[in-house]
């Protein structure tokens, strides 16, 4: 089974309480949009018609969820598994406390970026996996990326640049290096059969099979 469906039944798998729900239909999305754009100072003010939200086992989705692509979702729900499994190691309230709390809810923190860290972990090696190596050199997802940790999208949780760059150029070094050993692989696979067809190259005897 591939593509989104695929995707979806990978996870209702691994967690079979999952399931998606329309943040229109949600009280608890709409009180949280509130809280976050008081947080914010009005900053965060699309919490609920593009941001996409795990709690718990449910995936609140906003109406952009519609607008994307297959590609796209499977990001995403790639994404947000990291999240899932999160949930799963700490517990619902275990991760509640670290996404919110440590070091402080606004400017600093630092147990929301190490969570986020791990999911846009995900997210980068998800894009390179189904787009192709040319996203380890885009500087557009970089910069998308990096705001969201230091801007108010996640409430300022990481001020620090340096620390940014240096996870995300790690995370490139490792892909690039995937990139690296295919192509070793295929020059020799490529060399190989061009071995096979020399004709001055001693024969192998022929295979006998076995009949049944």
């Amino acid at each position: 089974m591939a593509g989104i469906e695929g995707m979806l039944a990978e996870i209702i798998a691994e967690f079979p309480r999952f399931r998606l729900l329309r943040k229109s239909d949600s009280h608890l999305m709409s009180s949280i949009d509130i809280f976050l754009k008081i947080l914010t100072w009005g900053r965060q003010s699309r919490f609920l018609t593009e941001y996409h939200t795990v709690i718990g086992y449910t995936l609140f989705v906003a109406p952009t969820w519609e607008r994307l692509d297959v590609i796209e979702r499977i990001v995403l729900l790639r994404h947000e598994r990291v999240h899932l499994r999160q949930r799963r190691k700490y517990g619902l309230w275990g991760l509640a406390f670290l996404y919110l709390l440590p070091i402080f809810p606004v400017g600093f923190a630092y147990g929301r970026a190490r969570l986020e860290w791990e999911a846009y972990s995900e997210t980068i090696r998800a894009l390179f996996e189904l787009r192709g190596a040319s996203v380890l050199g885009d500087k557009n997802l970089r910069e998308h990326i990096v705001r969201r940790f230091m801007g108010p999208d996640y409430a300022w949780m990481w001020p620090f640049r340096t620390t940014l760059d240096k996870w995300y150029d790690r995370l490139i070094l490792e892909l690039s290096e995937r990139v690296s050993d295919v192509q070793n692989y295929s020059e020799k696979t490529d060399a190989s059969m061009i071995g096979d067809q020399n004709p001055n190259r001693p024969k192998e005897p022929k295979t006998t099979w076995a009949q049944s």
